[in-house]
């Protein structure tokens, strides 16, 4: 009996009540992504953002031994070189950009290989989860590949500035304890406790006001990015907007009653 062919890979968009997966399905490859998988990561980061339901999305790799192995190799004489190149830096460019900017929280599940391009869609998330038996590295400096500047910030904002060079200098691989230690993962958890852990971890992040969620988020971002001149007045007015809310109300009720309150972003 034939075996059946492989399925193609593909970026597949999932919703589970207030949780949006997105996850890179190309198990033959270490979950390499093509160029058509980085090219649907903006609309899907566009579905959950405008889906109210949804309170955190949760990137992760189909199976239990890769996040990404990084951009599809098997794709770089026809993707990237010449003109081609910078067609594909461009869907890189679009991919880490909207996840960046995606105001709602993000957490990377990262089972096992969490490689190149992986690791940067991962150090563009909020928070990093990941196994004890994870391998780490941009190895970009192997394959003769500039790292664009536009995906060094994403980097600094999780390794101070020698760690980082230390990465893309050496291109080597760093295992899960050594990784947490630098802050490329937020932390670590058994393989098998893993799903459990992130899904716990979306679940209490969804069950606060979203409202408040993102006012957190978007404070922390721009006082990383800007440290010298933030927009006070844009983060005044993402505070303000709580206090106004129906879900301040609804907490402050909740709160007197003693009871789980049930926010609405609104």
């Amino acid at each position: 009996m034939l075996d059946a062919p492989a399925a193609p890979p593909t970026l597949r968009y999932l919703k589970d009540a207030a949780i949006a997966w997105i996850i890179a399905d190309n198990p033959a490859r270490m979950n390499a992504l093509t160029a058509a998988m980085w090219q649907a990561l903006p609309g899907h980061i566009a579905t959950a953002n405008a889906d109210p339901d949804v309170r955190v999305i949760i990137l992760r790799g189909a199976g239990s031994k890769a996040f990404s192995a990084g951009a599809d190799i098997s794709e770089f004489e026809s993707a990237r070189t010449g003109d081609a190149a910078k067609v594909y830096d461009t869907l890189n460019d679009q991919a880490f950009t909207a996840l960046v900017s995606c105001p709602k929280p993000t957490i990377a599940m990262i089972h096992g290989f969490c490689l190149g391009g992986g690791l940067g869609l991962a150090l563009c998330c909020d928070l990093r989860i990941g196994d004890d038996a994870g391998q780490y590295a941009i190895p970009a400096a192997k394959l003769g590949i500039g790292y664009n500047a536009r995906w060094v910030r994403p980097i600094l904002a999780a390794v101070p500035p020698a760690r980082a060079k230390e990465l893309l200098f050496t291109g080597r691989r760093f295992r899960s304890a050594e990784a947490e230690a630098m802050g490329l993962v937020t932390r670590l958890v058994a393989a098998s406790e893993l799903e459990l852990t992130v899904r716990a971890l979306a679940g209490e992040i969804a069950n606060n006001a979203p409202l408040s969620v993102a006012a957190a988020k978007r404070i922390i971002d721009e006082i990383v990015r800007h440290p010298e001149a933030p927009d006070m007045a844009a983060l005044d007015a993402a505070v303000e907007a709580c206090f106004a809310s129906t879900d301040y109300a609804e907490g402050r009720r909740a709160f007197l009653e003693k009871r789980k309150p049930e926010f609405k972003g609104k």
